[in-house]
């Protein structure tokens, strides 16, 4: 039995604080913009309190899949829970894009009949909301590209500032003109902030969940490299995938001269393709697999050749 450190995959622990504390901040915030929208009858800040919502959720669960991706591996989980961050950021994804619908929704509907905009109270949450995301920022940002975990928390922390910034500005213009559409309007600006955003990340993690080839791996390029190798004839079955942030695999069928058999050029040629595979490609391939079998044996499988 190994850990997850026998896969790079250790680094989710060294990330757990970040995610704790801006949880506990996202959560304060929640509460507070709950009942500024329910004091002022905005649309922004009820909408950036629903942001909020899926943020609070979205760290609760990145806080989970951070420590299920620490458990060891087993017979039965032979990669751990490494693709819980995964699955956490999907779901996070998802439910933004179904939070920025609504927002689009709903803030054309106000936009025509917009109602009345309590703003003093709306400038005093924008601006708590405000604060809050900043801290927000500043503890998970050194740690934003570790996985796609702390990326999906970094994101959608960072639309939430933008989103109370807007919160702001709509106060202001509402205090200034009494022109109740700009909350509307910032409803849908924050919108407009979520959708690309969340529709990136989703596209992302399901190409993960898909098993696609790892961006940045041209697998033509990775057959090409490999038949340079002295004593490759083919290479056919490759295929390369994604566990989790930093975790591609590869495997791959290699005939090789029957010669290789028998004059114990095998370890050495087994070496030098795994060696290819990690340091020759944009994306660094640790984790390989090579079946190599003699010229002729493709014949005998029973599975298409690719």
């Amino acid at each position: 039995m190994s850990t997850p450190h026998d896969h790079g995959i250790d680094a989710h622990a060294v990330n757990r604080r970040r995610l704790a504390i801006a949880f506990g901040i996202t959560a304060t915030i929640l509460v507070a913009e709950v009942i500024g929208a329910i004091a002022t009858n905005s649309l922004a800040l009820l909408v950036d309190a629903a942001h909020m919502l899926t943020d609070a959720g979205g760290l609760a669960t990145a806080l989970v899949a951070a420590n299920l991706a620490r458990r060891p591996t087993t017979a039965k989980r032979t990669w751990g829970f490494a693709r819980a961050e995964v699955l956490s950021a999907t779901a996070q994804a998802a439910v933004l894009l179904a939070v920025g619908l609504f927002v689009l929704i709903e803030g054309v509907q106000r936009l025509f009949a917009p109602p009345e905009i309590a703003s003093g109270g709306l400038l005093v949450f924008g601006i708590i909301g405000l604060v809050g995301n900043i801290a927000s920022i500043l503890v998970l940002a050194s740690g934003r590209n570790a996985n796609f975990n702390l990326r999906a928390a970094f994101l959608e922390v960072l639309n939430d500032a933008l989103g109370s910034v807007a919160v702001i500005i709509a106060a202001i213009i509402i205090a200034v003109t009494g022109w109740g559409g700009a909350d509307a309007i910032a409803g849908l600006l924050i919108g407009v902030l979520i959708l690309p955003r969340a529709f990136k990340l989703l596209r992302e993690t399901v190409n993960v969940l898909l098993e696609s080839t790892p961006t940045g791996l041209n697998l033509d390029d990775v057959r090409t490299h490999l038949l340079e190798r002295e004593h490759v004839i083919d290479v056919h079955d490759l295929h390369a995938s994604q566990i989790a942030t930093g975790l591609p695999v590869l495997t791959a069928h290699v005939s090789i001269d029957s010669a290789c058999f028998t004059d114990g050029s095998v370890p050495a040629l087994l070496d030098d393709l795994q060696r290819c595979v990690a340091e020759h490609f944009e994306v660094s391939v640790e984790h390989s697999t090579f079946q190599l079998e003699p010229a002729g044996h493709s014949q005998h499988e029973h599975t298409p050749h690719v």
